[in-house]
């Protein structure tokens, strides 16, 4: 039976966060993006408990109105944190008229050039502010490639993307967060679905089929081992080409 330590996970991965900053970056503040979710609620919130409060700097990017934007704002609340509030529309709406009308916009392009143009700010308001960005993606959204590549599956680190999202949850509650932040049910901010409603399946089952290897429903099983091949190379570096001279 497979079992996890959310205490001693936490401490772990506080320890790696130190870590890294300390090789990568002295001083340096953690750059998070807010959406009002958990991971980036606890992300933050393992950043300041890592580094303290005033080395932790949200980013709050709504596209115009945001309706949960008061989920984000209570993180923020919640830890005192500085926070910057980026409103990403024009930038979004600028380039969506910028490319040329010969050219038919995708209905997956315009769902993914928000989160491009938010890592975008990330790394402005990053470099501005002596920051490094974090990631905020878990281990079971990249393993069905349920990210934007170069949008949210970027960034300088990331403390969740090798823990699933019911062990993201467990972790939050260590932390002490609202309960409200913590299981907040998960949607992507851009088509206005829920996570489980794009994917087909629930977290729960995607979580046990990844620590345990069971998968009752063939026909999951399937979709998901689908999804985990073809977006494999989301999480791989960019192909290169080997020169030896």
């Amino acid at each position: 039976m497979y079992s996890f330590n959310a205490v001693e996970v936490k401490d772990k991965v506080v320890a790696w966060i130190r870590d890294f900053f300390e090789k990568n970056g002295p001083g340096c503040n953690a750059i998070v993006g807010i959406s009002g979710g958990k991971d980036s609620s606890i992300v933050a919130a393992l950043c300041v408990e890592a580094l303290g409060k005033d080395r932790v700097i949200g980013v709050l990017m709504p596209c115009g109105e945001q309706a949960d934007i008061d989920m984000a704002r209570l993180l923020v609340d919640t830890l005192d944190i500085r926070s910057v509030v980026v409103n990403v529309k024009a930038a979004v709406d600028g380039l969506l008229s910028a490319i040329p009308s010969d050219i038919e916009i995708s209905t997956q392009t315009r769902t993914n050039v928000p989160p491009r143009i938010r890592m975008a700010t990330l790394y402005a308001v990053g470099q501005s502010m002596n920051g490094r960005v974090a990631n905020t993606c878990n281990l079971s959204e990249d393993w069905v490639g349920y990210s934007t590549r170069y949008g949210d599956a970027a960034g300088d680190f990331s403390p969740l993307s090798r823990l699933t999202v019911t062990e993201v949850k467990e972790i939050g509650r260590v932390l002490g967060l609202p309960d409200v932040l913590v299981d907040k049910v998960p949607i992507d901010g851009l088509c206005g679905k829920t996570d489980e409603d794009n994917l087909g399946f629930t977290y729960a089952a995607l979580d046990r089929y990844i620590r345990e290897g069971v998968m009752e429903d063939e026909a999951t099983k399937e979709r998901i081992d689908y999804l985990h091949k073809r977006n494999l190379f989301k999480l791989e570096l960019m192909p290169c080409f080997e020169y030896e001279g």
